[in-house]
């Protein structure tokens, strides 16, 4: 079986869907992705394999990072390219220091509406079946935090920015509310995801690229979860881990509630802290 995680450098079109079913045809094994991409998106889409599909939940969460482009003086419904123009209007001057001050808004704990075109459920039902209809729906609000927005460049009709953001958090919502402030309408042109928790483009590699060396990319089990702390686990209790009983908790500066169990750098297991003693969640080793 093949466990652990390929780091796919996903282009622009296909779903993120349609990636996760190439390489589970190529490597013939379970497989699964840490959050999507749009279909226009490219660039890193962690896939989780085999045993590793466990400790989705584990990675799912993790801070994110792009490089986006903003298309100023027009709106879309879908808040990207993909969409229908809905209005046009005359871009303002926009001095530097105007910039600056409209990034520092977004920066932080921040409120964002999610798209109609999105796959966030309102009553049962996925947003963008409603939107396909012409219907609109009231969307509740949710809480993201954006770290950083860095400009790295700026043309008559565009912005570039790096944006280091929570898990959650919707570029497309961004561009349009930064298109509201300006009062000219904007949208999402372009999106590459740079970074997702753990995982970089240096790592990254395209799916035609796997071929019989996908080996070469594969970052093995034991390899992965190095945001958690670790705690070695003595030959002795070896086998109470891998039977699912706890452990007494030990001393540490760490505050996590989740940790690394090893033995000889070979993850065990991932373990949570309750009161005194910490208990094995997901037992990846044989008995």
């Amino acid at each position: 079986m093949v466990d652990g995680v390929l780091v796919i450098d996903k282009p622009s079109g296909p779903t993120s869907h349609s990636v996760v079913v190439q390489v589970r045809k190529l490597l013939q094994t379970k497989t699964g992705h840490l959050g999507t991409l749009d279909p226009a998106a490219t660039g890193v889409l962690p896939l989780v394999l085999g045993r590793a599909t466990r400790l989705a939940r584990f990675m799912q969460m993790a801070e994110k990072e792009y490089v986006a482009t903003i298309r100023l003086g027009r709106s879309t419904d879908t808040y990207d390219g993909q969409g229908r123009i809905v209005s046009e209007k005359s871009i303002p001057k926009i001095t530097p220091e105007r910039i600056s001050q409209l990034l520092r808004q977004f920066q932080g704990e921040v409120s964002q509406i999610p798209p109609m075109f999105s796959a966030v459920k309102v009553d049962g039902e996925r947003l963008y079946r409603a939107a396909r209809r012409g219907e609109t729906r009231d969307r509740p609000n949710r809480m993201v935090t954006i770290f950083r927005i860095d400009l790295l460049d700026r043309r008559l009709e565009s912005l570039d920015l790096r944006i280091h953001c929570s898990s959650g958090t919707y570029i497309r919502t961004l561009a349009h509310d930064i298109g509201e402030i300006l009062g000219c309408g904007a949208y999402l042109e372009k999106l590459r995801r740079t970074k997702s928790g753990e995982f970089d483009l240096s790592q990254a590699v395209r799916v035609e690229e796997l071929g019989d060396s996908w080996d070469r990319a594969l970052i093995p089990i034991d390899e992965l979860l190095t945001h958690l702390p670790s705690m070695e686990i003595d030959a002795d209790s070896v086998e109470a881990i891998l039977h699912g009983n706890p452990l007494q908790g030990q001393d540490s500066a760490s505050k996590s509630a989740y940790y690394r169990m090893m033995r000889g750098g070979v993850l065990l297991a991932v373990g949570k802290l309750e009161g005194a003693l910490i208990q094995p969640k997901v037992v990846l080793r044989s008995r």
